[in-house]
């Protein structure tokens, strides 16, 4: 199941759950992490703050991430991304193994930042990460699926792509033709990854599983099967 372990100074900051409802395979190299402050808490030289976080997510290699209000690092310049940071930017990105998530939260312990750090995957997961790093969680959501006429929904490599950004920025329709350009060796599965992930302002959405999932398709037959069908 997948989850979010919050670790907070600021409560009011960490019910956050547009990360949450992520399918499809490769889960297990799927870990969203997001840094944030309340206003009139703890909002004082938040710009300096981010910088540090910037400098600890670069050394520990998360594959994606950025600010929503100038983009994902994928298709924006670190430089940009720095020189743009004000008191109402957050940091979102995402990691593909679960010791990145540990010394994560390790180091950001020991900077001691006073700011909420979020972390999304699954849950047997990210609370072992949380347990490894000396830390424990403020707040824990919980992901329970989708309802309803799930037929109607993509198929599940293209949810399992679509759903990496919470805010629906990358629609279905563009994935099924790029996953159809990489079954025909048209454009690399990393390139199309990489296409996709400059869609999700927010940088939680994984290039990386993105490229697994479009490359499952490679050689066989377009479409998985459907939401809610049995395999």
């Amino acid at each position: 199941m997948w989850g979010l372990a919050a670790l907070s100074s600021a409560s009011e900051e960490v019910s956050v759950t547009h990360s949450l409802h992520r399918f499809g395979q490769y889960q297990e190299m799927d870990f969203v992490w997001q840094v944030y402050h309340a206003k009139g808490i703890n909002d004082k030289n938040i710009p300096e703050k981010l910088r540090t976080v910037m400098e600890v997510v670069k050394e520990l290699g998360s594959e994606n991430w950025g600010d929503v209000k100038t983009g994902p690092i994928v298709c924006t310049s670190e430089e940009t991304i720095r020189s743009r940071l004000t008191v109402q930017s957050r940091l979102r990105g995402v990691f593909t193994r679960r010791e990145q998530v540990v010394r994560f939260l390790r180091r950001l312990k020991e900077l001691d930042l006073g700011l909420s750090v979020i972390i999304a995957g699954e849950l047997s997961q990210v609370l072992s990460a949380c347990q490894e790093a000396g830390l424990t969680p403020h707040t824990v959501n919980y992901s329970i699926g989708v309802f309803g006429r799930t037929d109607l929904l993509p198929d599940e490599e293209v949810l399992g792509v679509t759903s990496m950004c919470g805010h629906h920025m990358v629609a279905a329709a563009l994935v099924e033709r790029l996953r159809e350009r990489v079954r025909r060796g048209a454009v690399s599965a990393e390139e199309a990854g990489r296409r996709l992930a400059c869609l999700c302002p927010c940088g939680i959405f994984n290039p990386v599983r993105a490229s697994k999932l479009l490359a499952g398709s490679k050689g066989g037959e377009t479409g998985g099967k459907k939401r809610g069908s049995r395999a």
